[in-house]
């Protein structure tokens, strides 16, 4: 992730064929002029009722559409965003009796996974039709690159440090690991750069939001509250603040229909998913059989 993308608003590129997502099922939409961690309430709450049953915003409203191109995502999402909030990893992160082999083993496949995050930036830039788009991505990537991914390697000496054992995180990339990269690249592939943010905003913003949530409940811990804390910085916070405003400016003016919509909606809920495939990965220590380490099962610290 980077710094501030300034230069809104980008203009929104021509239409292009986004490749298919899954169906897609967010919480309220964040507050604009909110400078501080984000207001998401307690896990579970969902959306303003909005004459729906359960309160969810119908997929494709264009009213909602209209208002907060992100925030109409994120209500699809609902289901799905109220299961990371609830994953038991980041419970047991919170309450500090997560083992520092599972952390470990996050760390090490957050640190793959950025790798190809960042190229998904680069194609990115390289797709983009306007100089602000251009800058847009290029902040992005600088940002994965000289500001995540140095705090990740940080953290990782650290929990070393501290004893976590070994699980063969940084032995290749675990299934779940493959699937969400290779589901962003193909997008930054045969999509553009709205497809592109579509991919990668869950990523971003679903940290700030967890972020958030667990900062007033997190237990003493040497790590685990300093890994909350880098995402609730104002570089941090200001970033993804400002990837949510890109993304609407060019989503309202190149999502001209109900199909694109669904679309990018597809990209969303898909990414969302993963995400959460992502957590129960480290969760489990799920790695490919033949990178295990030490034996299957030792799940001690």
């Amino acid at each position: 992730m980077g710094g501030d993308s300034g230069n809104r608003p980008l203009t929104a590129e021509p239409r292009q064929a986004a490749p298919p997502g899954l169906p897609a099922t967010g919480l309220p939409d964040a507050d604009p002029s909110h400078t501080g961690p984000p207001d998401t309430g307690p896990p579970g709450t969902g959306p303003p009722d909005t004459g729906s049953p359960g309160g969810e915003r119908a997929p494709g409203d264009l009213a909602a559409w209209r208002q907060s191109p992100s925030g109409s995502l994120h209500a699809q999402s609902e289901q799905i965003w109220r299961g990371l909030h609830e994953h038991p990893f980041l419970r047991e992160l919170a309450a500090g009796t997560l083992p520092l082999a599972k952390f470990r083993f996050f760390l090490e496949q957050d640190i793959l996974y950025l790798a190809d995050y960042a190229r998904c930036l680069a194609l990115g830039a390289a797709k983009s039709a306007t100089e602000a788009e251009l800058r847009y991505f290029a902040k992005q990537l600088d940002g994965t690159i000289n500001l995540e991914l140095p705090n990740q390697r940080q953290l990782l000496e650290q929990v070393c440090l501290l004893g976590a054992p070994d699980r063969g995180g940084a032995r290749g990339m675990a299934p779940a690991n493959v699937a969400y990269t290779s589901f962003l690249l193909r997008v930054a592939g045969q999509g553009g750069p709205l497809d592109i943010v579509a991919a990668i905003l869950p990523c971003a913003w679903s940290y700030l939001e967890i972020a958030g949530e667990l900062a007033g409940q997190f237990a003493e811990h040497p790590v685990y509250r300093e890994w909350v804390g880098f995402y609730l910085t104002d570089e941090v916070t200001g970033l993804v603040r400002g990837m949510r405003e890109d993304f609407d400016e060019m989503a309202r003016g190149a999502a001209d229909s109900e199909e694109r919509r669904r679309e990018l909606a597809g990209i969303f809920g898909t990414s969302s998913r993963l995400e959460g495939s992502f957590w129960q990965m480290a969760y489990t220590l799920d790695q490919w059989p033949d990178l295990r380490y030490p034996a299957a099962g030792e799940l001690a610290g």
